[in-house]
């Protein structure tokens, strides 16, 4: 992580308190409604009328809250996608804020001091006696002199080196010199004790502190509206941006650039990695607490654990960095399974993958929103899910190195056996978690969900072992096997078929879910969405799929068969597949194939493969 990387987590730690506060939203228990027959009676007594006015200023007081927190919400957000060099003027202005406050706070604290010694019922400074040490030694004795002659010194050696610093970082934020005078404005209330006489400094002294500490903010303030019209420029810039691209490309290719740009921007904010430091630093800070906590010292290991995934996961910010904690740590079991395949298969999007599920389940089951007990129980439900659906992905990676080791002969024994050790840990592990699962937890649609993705990976896998093994078996033949590709279709097709049904037994559970257990918005949105992916999409590619074999199938078996004298005067290979021919079929145009390499070939076009002859006729 770069420096402006770290810069960035402060705003996301401000933003969380945001959202612990939940925006000042009051809780509907907390508010005191008044009766409504109370308040049409025109013989309310005080005491109701008061109720009813205290009710309505706390609305009145919320609404301000609710603005005022959205307001530094946006600008947190606002601030966190600035460049790097104008973080660090957000920041500079920060400590120019932090300077001035503390500044006014030591000339107060002097302030006070010196009041204490001006209500004293022996006051000199009703006397014309100058502010000197003989005006101490008149009245006071020499212990009180030094100490407050020593509070002096040391309050003007803080204001100096303050004026200083605020000198310092208001040029880096202008890039122009300033004048020095208004930088040491900061040391003027101390000046005015030490040298003017106590008849002139009673009565406005307040004054002159509050005057020193506003003419550096003046100056503070100007540099910020400068700032600011730099940034407005920086912001019309993007928009115009934006505008040339609509015009040059159109609105139909805006959603590609959008994406393009959106990644851009993830990369150079690193959000993934600022993500994960900021919950890695609120979980030390949760541990250091329960560490200090004498009341929670006495419990267990596991007791601390479930108290720390407890509040590491309460706003909507904390799980955004309990998932980038999550896509991190699968990233590396992404990278080990390259290493055990020996692939190179990209390994990132195996964590980009996790980070979303866990992200869109949390939102889906309103996981900020739940008590304690019942948050750890949904999280932890959650991870089985995310654990289930990671199954499917590394199925994903392990079926084309099977498919591919086998269709290309690969003789490398090494490779066999690591694939195979993968598929293994795809069937043993999920009839694991189901064994645990239907022996620990009641029948619910949880369990029937998690269940349904661990059977469907098993069969997925077992499909993918039938399909290797089958182009293992023909590898191994002498002679051409013409109902190889038959079988891989019947194959394929069950387990399209059984990945289907489930999608529909996954939806009724859905709805059932939705219905008598937790609804909600994002969740009923994520049901639309896997019924048209997981269930619309896979059912007409499926049927589209069926339809073009059956007419190849129908074309084919229009076609005359050769017979085994013709085939033995051709004495020639297929020019599809280049193996001798047991059997074949005769084109129009008198060239002969074998049946299926000729099907295959019609799932793409109409034309005969040597002399592109229209061998059918296009159907409407």
């Amino acid at each position: 992580m770069n420096i402006h990387d770290w810069l960035r987590i402060p705003l996301i730690f401000i933003m969380d308190e945001l959202f612990k506060t939940s925006f000042g939203f009051p809780e509907f228990a907390d508010m005191v409604f008044p009766a409504s027959n109370d308040l049409v009676n025109s013989t309310l007594s005080q005491i109701e009328i008061g109720k009813s006015t205290q009710y309505y200023k706390g609305i009145f007081l919320s609404f301000i809250k609710i603005i005022v927190n959205c307001l530094i919400f946006c600008s947190l957000s606002c601030s966190f996608v600035l460049p790097a060099r104008y973080l660090y003027m957000v920041y500079l202005h920060l400590f120019s804020v932090c300077i001035l406050l503390l500044s006014y706070r030591e000339n107060k604290t002097l302030e006070v001091v010196y009041g204490k010694y001006e209500n004293l019922e022996t006051n000199p400074f009703n006397k014309d006696i100058p502010w000197n040490v003989d005006g101490f030694l008149y009245l006071f004795t020499e212990l009180q002199v030094e100490h407050f002659l020593y509070l002096l010194f040391l309050n003007l050696i803080l204001q100096c080196f303050l004026s200083l610093l605020f000198y310092f970082l208001q040029n880096f934020t202008t890039n122009q010199p300033i004048h020095k005078a208004f930088s040491f404005s900061f040391a003027i209330p101390t000046l005015t004790i030490a040298f003017l006489p106590g008849t002139w400094i009673h009565g406005f002294l307040n004054t002159v502190t509050v005057l020193s500490t506003l003419l550096p903010l003046f100056m503070m303030l100007k540099t910020l509206w400068l700032d600011l019209f730099t940034i407005t420029n920086l912001i019309r810039n993007k928009f115009s941006r934006i505008r040339v691209t609509i015009n040059n490309l159109g609105i139909n290719n805006l959603f590609g650039n959008v994406i393009e740009v959106l990644g851009l921007e993830w990369n150079r904010l690193n959000i993934s990695c600022v993500l994960r430091m900021f919950w890695a630093l609120r979980v030390l800070k949760q541990i250091l607490y329960l560490i200090t906590d004498i009341e929670i010292q006495n419990e267990t290991l596991l007791s601390v654990v479930k108290n720390v995934l407890i509040k590491g996961c309460n706003t909507f910010t904390a799980v955004l960095g309990m998932a980038s904690s999550i896509s991190y740590f699968c990233h590396y079991i992404g990278a080990f399974l390259q290493w055990v395949l020996l692939t190179d298969v990209n390994s990132t999007r195996i964590g980009t993958v996790s980070a979303v599920l866990f992200y869109k389940l949390a939102l889906e089951t309103g996981l900020t929103g739940l008590d304690p007990e019942k948050r750890f129980i949904r999280l932890y439900r959650n991870v089985c899910l995310l654990c289930a659906a990671l199954l499917h992905y590394i199925h994903n990676m392990v079926n084309p190195v099977l498919m591919s080791l086998s269709a290309s002969h690969n003789p490398s024994l090494n490779r066999h056996i690591r694939a195979l050790l993968v598929c293994g840990f795809l069937i043993v592990f999920p009839i694991t978690m189901l064994t645990y699962f239907w022996s620990h937890h009641s029948v619910s649609t949880w369990l029937l969900a998690v269940s349904s993705f661990n059977i469907e990976i098993i069969i997925k896998v077992l499909v993918s072992l039938a399909v290797y093994s089958l182009f293992l078996i023909d590898a191994y033949r002498t002679t051409f096997w013409e109902k190889l590709d038959d079988y891989v279709y019947y194959i394929k097709s069950f387990g399209n078929t059984v990945e289907f049904c489930f999608g529909i037994f996954l939806f009724l559970n859905g709805v059932y879910s939705i219905a008598f257990v937790s609804g909600g918005a994002v969740r009923a949105s994520m049901m639309v969405i896997h019924v048209y992916f997981r269930i619309w999409c896979a059912a007409r590619n499926g049927w589209r799929v069926f339809i073009k074999r059956r007419t190849a199938v129908k074309k084919i078996e229009s076609l005359p068969a050769a017979t085994s004298f013709q085939l033995s005067n051709l004495d020639d290979v297929c020019a599809i597949c280049y193996q001798n021919m047991g059997s074949a079929k005769i084109t129009k145009c008198n060239h002969y194939f074998h049946g299926v390499c000729l099907r295959k070939w019609l799932y793409i076009q109409d034309r005969c493969p040597l002399c592109h002859y229209m061998l059918f006729k296009a159907e409407k």
